[in-house]
């Protein structure tokens, strides 16, 4: 029996379904920004979890600090981005269209301010005429402003060094830099010529809160929706792991060689990093305490008095209007509840 050829119709209808195949393969990739944080999400990231559960290609980007990640999220290359809360600030007031969707940590006692043995520095007033290596528009630079304001040291009496934590450790190294307020894993790095001065923890019960956060390019989050639920599922699972058995993640496991090859901290530090920062359960991301309650809500908060602290320095020109459009607790309410 002959087949009947197929119509000129029919033969460009099946030509344009095969142009279209790749397209929609194109479509199902995303670029994700990280940092150095040392967090349980590490694993699933090494373990691919997020890319098997969604069949999108992600393309993973090492960052050294949020002014780059905000950088690269503004030129449109980054659509998922790990930033600290100065520089979340810092992304709403440039008018960036991005939503705070998930607390990768609270900061607590993971980012201080090292001061280098023999250094002469044996309290903040003695930072006067020293040089301090922090990266610009970070959670550790608004906690250094904001540290000088509380003990009415001006800024311009010491030498504030704009540093990736790279070069911090590099100069740490030669001596050229006498403090440093870092995160991990430089901070460890550091403290082995060095002592905590002040900690982030210390300064945010003083008022002034920092976190680790992940933003999203609202109009990408809308158009994938189904992969922020599964991208959120996994980070909210991988904090419970870590809450349920911080073993898992101690010496000699395969989660901390796993940490360690994802952040290039060494391996034997991973367990004691990680101790040092809080990771908040899904349902009370989504609580009023952080990413929920609106204007009033944790987050926003923070945020705000970010932005106004920012504004006086003159790093922003000014206060964003509507912070709580730019905070959403929507995915990890779905991450609590899945």
């Amino acid at each position: 029996m002959s087949h009947p050829m197929p119509s000129r119709r029919a033969a460009l209808a099946a030509g344009v379904a095969v142009l279209a195949a790749p397209a929609l393969a194109q479509a199902r990739e995303v670029t994700i920004a990280h940092q150095y944080m040392v967090v349980p999400f590490r694993v699933a990231m090494a373990a691919q979890e997020v890319e098997r559960e969604t069949g999108y290609r992600i393309n993973w980007r090492m960052f050294q600090a949020g002014a780059d990640v905000i950088r690269a999220m503004a030129s449109g290359d980054v659509k998922i981005g790990e930033v600290g809360s100065s520089p979340t600030t810092a992304a709403i007031a440039q008018g960036l269209d991005v939503e705070l969707f998930w607390i990768l940590t609270d900061i607590a006692d993971a980012e201080a301010l090292i001061v280098r043995h023999g250094s002469g520095i044996n309290a903040p007033q003695d930072l006067r005429g020293k040089r301090v290596g922090v990266p610009f528009v970070s959670t550790t630079h608004f906690h250094l402003l904001f540290a000088l304001e509380q003990f009415g040291i001006p800024a311009n009496s010491l030498r504030i060094l704009n540093m990736r934590p790279a070069e911090i450790a590099a100069a740490w190294e030669r001596g050229d830099i006498d403090a440093t307020f870092v995160w991990e894993p430089t901070r460890t790095a550091v403290l082995r010529n060095g002592r905590v001065l002040l900690t982030s923890g210390l300064l945010a019960s003083w008022g002034r809160p920092t976190f680790d956060g992940v933003i999203v390019d609202r109009p990408w989050a809308r158009a994938n929706e189904a992969f922020m639920q599964a991208y959120t599922r996994a980070m909210a699972r991988a904090d419970a792991a870590y809450a349920a058995n911080p073993a898992l993640w101690g010496p000699g496991t395969p989660n901390a060689a796993a940490t360690a090859r994802i952040t290039g901290a060494r391996v034997e530090d991973v367990p004691e990093m990680m101790k040092l920062y809080r990771f908040v359960p899904a349902a009370q991301q989504a609580s009023a305490a952080w990413l929920g309650g609106g204007a009033e809500g944790g987050c926003v908060r923070a945020i705000r008095h970010t932005a106004e602290f920012l504004a006086a320095q003159g790093r922003i020109q000014a206060v964003p209007a509507n912070i709580a459009a730019h905070v959403t607790p929507r995915f990890a309410s779905f991450a609590a509840n899945a």
